[in-house]
This record gives structure tokens, C-alpha cells and sequence, in this order.
């Protein structure tokens, strides 16, 4: 089969390590099952694979790909769910410890398998299952957000934030974000941001902030909270936040919890939640499989708006 994988690495560059061919298709498992993916969206985590990050180089080659959506032997439409989790072993992501999406084929857990809603079309539904399922976590199950409440989102620019605003707007919630420059806040109000201010800007108090951002914002995190509410860590591209300000932490009860992904239930309740209400993810392009370079080479280049697909099958 065709899949788009990691043969070497390289930290400065690393495209120069992905190579799209021939590899084995994936063979029969007890528990698990074959789908034959239709889309798979891509992820800054296939570029940290390129570049040796969670990988070694006796697990390679390794198909990328964390996202897709397909069909299994049997008719049934899917939408796969990334984190594999199993007894004995720790818990991981596709392309981790086995295969990825980024291929025409893919063997997951049967347990990792949720029904595409018809609503949905392939393309929209591989979007979900990294990006939009750790904003649906993070406003809905660990920050408990509820409609009429104030959300602050730390950075406007990548597709976690795009997805809190998306979903945040859709559930009633005052979404306010930050961003570095003003293409960008523009951009997160279009969306549906209630506000879009400079980082470290002086907001009106939020029930919930979402925190993937670190050292940069993280001061700006803590004294943007009401007392009593909740920061929602989902990680740090900045470097952790030193001091942590423990002392404003305690004394106004503050709720700092961390979160990845999300389980295999929150992406079900996701799906229900984009068929019924109509959001949908934004898709900055689709390529074929066959094209995984050039569609790889965009989100390298950081030009995208939206999500970077790769169409594959019929």
C-alpha cells in the first residue's frame, strides 16, 4: 500500500526524512480492526516525528498520522480515534508506537472505532480526532465551561484555538482570545471571538482559560481568571512557565488542570455535537496521498488556515 512515512530524521529539516511509497499493508490482529481510510488530516506531531521527537531510530520506518476517517471491511463508516491504550503498555498515539493515518490503510484498536456521522464528510471528519478533540476536552469536560460563561484562549493562530472558538461560539460561551498580530485576532473575531487582544492585554475576568502556550502567557493566565476558576493545561510550546505564582493560586482558589486528547466517548459526543449544532472544521486545502510532500511542505511553511487533508481511496 501507498503511505507517507518517516525513513530518517532531521531536526532543522524534516521533510528530508519523510518518503511516500510502498509499505506492507497491516496485518490481521485480534481486537483490532483494518479501515480503509478515506482522509487523514495532518498535525504538527508528524512534523516532531520527522524530527526524531517521541521516536527512535530502530522503530523506524514509521508511517505518520494521527487523524482519519474511513470505512471498515464491513461498510461501516469511522472516524478513528487516535490514542491507543492498551493493559501493559503505556499509553500512546498513532505513529508512536504503530502505524499511523497517513497511509491507505490503518489497523487500530476495534475499541478505537466511532461511527461517522452521515452528516459529516470524510474530509471534515478526519479534522477531529487531535485539534478539535483536545478544545472540546478542554472547554467541556475538564473546564466544565457552560453557556453565558467567559472563555480566554492563549494564541489564535494554530487549530486548537480556531476549533475553542468554533465549538466555544456554538455553545453559548464569550470566547475571547489572544494573538501576536492583527491578520491573526481579525481572523479568531470572523470566527466568532467575542474579543481578540495582544498577548498580556487586560481582559474582563474568565471562568475558563485555555492554556497550550506556557511560559509566555502563563502569568497572563493566572491573573485573567475569576477566583475560584479553572486553567485548563493542554501544553507549553513556549517552555513552562517559571514562576508558577503558586501563592495567586492559592489564595484565589484557582483550579490549574492539565489534559491531553481526549477519550474515545469525548470524540463520539464530538461528532454529535458538529452534526447537530453545524459547526464544521475549517479545511485550508486537501491533497492526494500520493502529495503527502507538498501537503506536508504547507504546514511546514505555517501558511495554512485550517486544517491541511490528504484524500485518499475512493
Amino acid at each position: 500500500m501507498i503511505a507517507a512515512y518517516a525513513a530518517s530524521f532531521d531536526p532543522s529539516a524534516p521533510l528530508n526524512g519523510l518518503v511516500v511509497g510502498d509499505r506492507p499493508s497491516p496485518a490481521e490482529r485480534e481486537g483490532w480492526t483494518v479501515v480503509e481510510v478515506r482522509a487523514a488530516a495532518l498535525n504538527h506531531h508528524d512534523l516532531w516525528s520527522l524530527r526524531g521527537v517521541g521516536l527512535r531510530a530502530e522503530q523506524l520506518p514509521m508511517i505518520l498520522g494521527t487523524d482519519a476517517a474511513g470505512v471498515t471491511a464491513d461498510g461501516r463508516e469511522v472516524v478513528v480515534h487516535g490514542v491507543v491504550s492498551l493493559p501493559d503498555e503505556p499509553r500512546s498515539l498513532l505513529s508512536e508506537r504503530y502505524d499511523g493515518t497517513l497511509a491507505e490503510q490503518v489497523a487500530v484498536p476495534t475499541a478505537n472505532l466511532v461511527d461517522k456521522p452521515p452528516a459529516l464528510s470524510f474530509v471534515e471528519a478526519a479534522c477531529l480526532p487531535t485539534a478539535w478533540l483536545t478544545a472540546y476536552r478542554m472547554l467541556f469536560v475538564t473546564g466544565r465551561a457552560t453557556p453565558g460563561q467567559r472563555v480566554l484562549v492563549q494564541g489564535s493562530g494554530g487549530g486548537l484555538a480556531t476549533a475553542a472558538i468554533l465549538l466555544g461560539n456554538a455553545a453559548g460561551l464569550e470566547v475571547v482570545v489572544t494573538g501576536r498580530d492583527e491578520e491573526r485576532r481579525s481572523r479568531a473575531l470572523s470566527l466568532g471571538a467575542a474579543a481578540a487582544v495582544e498577548p498580556g492585554a487586560r481582559v474582563p475576568r474568565v471562568d475558563v482559560v485555555l492554556e497550550s502556550v506556557g511560559k509566555a502567557t502563563w502569568s497572563h493566565s493566572v491573573r485573567s481568571v475569576k477566583p475560584g476558576g479553572i486553567i485548563v493545561v493542554a501544553g507549553a510550546t513556549s517552555g513552562d512557565a517559571s514562576p508558577a505564582e503558586l501563592t495567586r493560586i492559592f489564595f484565589h482558589e484557582i483550579t490549574v488542570a492539565g489534559t491531553t486528547m481526549g477519550s474515545r466517548d469525548d470524540l463520539s459526543n464530538l461528532l454529535s455535537f458538529l452534526a447537530r449544532t453545524g459547526v464544521r472544521p475549517l479545511v485550508d486545502s486537501t491533497f492526494a496521498l500520493t502529495d503527502a510532500s507538498a501537503a506536508l511542505s504547507r504546514l511546514w511553511e505555517g501558511s495554512q488556515t485550517g486544517k491541511i487533508v490528504l484524500e485518499v481511496g475512493a
